[in-house]
């Protein structure tokens, strides 16, 4: 919490250290010639000169919203894993310290390696 709350004071002091103070005008070098804004203006309501944007591709997906057959393989796995965890947390016989995750991995291979 401490090291988030330093984080931001530093950036907060950082940034009214780099922005001129209420009522002081920014140096001619800061301000932008009035021939390049004039042209950029002119540039940007001409359509031509304008380049068409891109659109993103979009990942393949399936429409009708079912699982893959991977997803599917996967929940079976990770249902028969839990199953097996609560049978042997029940009668004792999970390792001190394991717990779900390393217990999930562990199966899950073991599943995989017997699907093959």
């Amino acid at each position: 919490m401490m090291t988030h709350f330093k984080g931001g004071a530093a950036a907060l002091c950082l940034a009214l250290l780099t922005t001129p103070a209420f009522g002081q005008m920014a140096s001619p070098a800061q301000t932008p010639d009035a021939t390049v804004v004039a042209q950029a203006k002119g540039a940007a309501a001409s359509d031509d000169a304008a380049p068409a944007r891109r659109k993103r591709a979009k990942a393949a997906t399936k429409s009708d919203g079912k699982p893959t057959a991977g997803q599917t393989a996967a929940r079976e796995r990770q249902k028969a894993c839990a199953a097996e965890w609560k049978t042997a947390k029940a009668d004792g016989k999970i390792e001190t310290g394991m717990k779900w995750p390393k217990y999930w991995s562990q199966c899950n291979t073991r599943l995989k390696a017997e699907k093959a």
